[in-house]
């Protein structure tokens, strides 16, 4: 079986950059919610850093898709890493500075949410360009496998590293984009060309294609939004400086290692499937990790010991990952290449919705119910959506396999 790391070189260096940038945003974000809940002690104050940084990938979701299908998509990914460099500068010296209060926390924030904007639809359109379509599958598990490595590595180092202080940590990121940007630049299109020969005229009609694709492509349709509400509801990650500091009662390094937990069961997983690739039933597959990725949340929520804490977000993580590899493989291989990064446009929508506003409504039931409570909810939501989402689609439940008939 064909080892893409190995055999693809580009692959290799799109590979490293993506650990290096995924390690940096990790370190960052221990740092920021730390230093953030520090300054407010407010669990509203923790989601708004979310959806600080979730608005600006809102307000510019129909043009990161044009400039990802007409301009040169390693370039633009190098530009987004040296913006993300740059807001790391910032942070370093608004902390040695003195002056980096919850104002400038959310501005950088905004920031990040404005590179990532242009960053993931770029990153995922720019993948599968690197890889023969029958290697995409275990090329993703690979790199998802990277990825999850780097969440592991990064909060717990940054949060060992917080011993020396915020710009330390922020100093290692800083230095991990640099890296990444020269990966990035090092990348050959080997595949594919990266663009359309010809390139298309921007319309109305070419700025909402990619809505318009996934809305009559139903199985795509609902593995994307299958992953808006369920981690919206479930996700715990905004909340968990609180529970770090006042329920089970550890410091910046027990943060750091609770934030590794999901990324430490999605890596054992991710290593799984580059062995073992998902290839039958995969629709009731993806269903049914989701729902058991709602039930590890729940019991992470209703816990007061760190151990099964931990072992909770680990299998949380587990559960969720094997939704990620499904659901990412079955839109790229459904989508073609020219309408990728608008289609991975909206895709980044929908996938900073249940990450970043899933912190920002984490932290506003919080505020209301109470952290626990909040959890409950989130959790018991995520079991509902499974269950709707299965009767609503009932051909992605039907889905067989990951390849399909080219679409039209």
């Amino acid at each position: 079986m064909t080892n893409p790391l190995s055999t693809f070189r580009s692959f290799r260096f799109f590979f490293f950059s993506r650990m290096a940038t995924t390690m940096a945003n990790q370190m960052m974000m221990v740092v920021v919610a730390w230093q953030m809940y520090d300054l407010t002690h407010s669990a509203y104050d923790l989601g708004t850093v979310g959806l600080a940084q979730f608005l600006p990938s809102l307000a510019l979701a129909l043009v990161v898709g044009q400039v990802a299908d007409h301009f040169d998509r390693r370039r633009v990914l190098a530009w987004c890493l040296a913006g993300q460099l740059l807001i790391a500068a910032i942070l370093i010296a608004g902390t040695f500075g003195g002056w980096l209060n919850r104002e400038a926390i959310l501005l950088c924030s905004v920031g990040l949410g404005a590179a990532k904007a242009f960053q993931l639809p770029t990153q995922q359109a720019l993948g599968p360009l690197l890889v023969p379509p029958i290697v995409l599958p275990r090329a993703l598990a690979i790199s998802s496998a990277g990825s999850q490595f780097a969440i592991i590595v990064g909060p717990a180092l940054g949060g060992f590293l917080y011993v020396a202080g915020a710009g330390a940590v922020y100093a290692t990121s800083a230095v991990l984009f640099g890296a990444a940007i020269a990966f990035v630049l090092a990348v050959k299109l080997e595949q594919a060309p990266d663009r359309p020969q010809r390139r298309e005229a921007v319309t109305m009609q070419s700025l909402f294609a990619g809505i318009s694709f996934i809305w009559h492509r139903k199985e795509v349709l609902g593995a994307i939004s299958l992953d808006l509400f369920a981690v919206l509801l479930g996700g715990a990650t905004a909340l968990l400086p609180i529970f770090a500091k006042d329920i089970l009662h550890v410091g910046p390094w027990g943060l750091g290692l609770l934030r590794s937990a999901p990324a430490v069961g999605a890596l054992a997983i991710s290593l799984y499937l580059t062995r073992h690739p998902i290839q039958r039933h995969v629709g009731r597959v993806m269903f049914g990790s989701v729902a058991a990725y709602g039930v590890a949340t729940l019991v992470f929520g209703l816990s007061t010991s760190f151990t099964v804490s931990l072992i909770a977000l680990g299998l949380s993580g587990a559960f969720d990952m094997v939704s990620v590899v499904i659901r990412q493989s079955l839109v790229q291989l459904d989508t073609p290449n020219d309408m990728r990064g608008r289609v991975s446009a909206v895709n980044s929508i929908f996938i900073g919705a249940s990450n970043q506003l899933g912190e920002f409504e984490s932290g506003v039931t919080a505020g209301w119910f109470g952290t626990v409570p909040s959890v409950i909810i989130g959790s018991a939501g995520t079991l509902l959506v499974v269950a709707a989402w299965m009767k609503l689609f009932p051909q992605l439940t039907r889905r067989e396999r990951l390849t399909a008939d080219p679409p039209p």
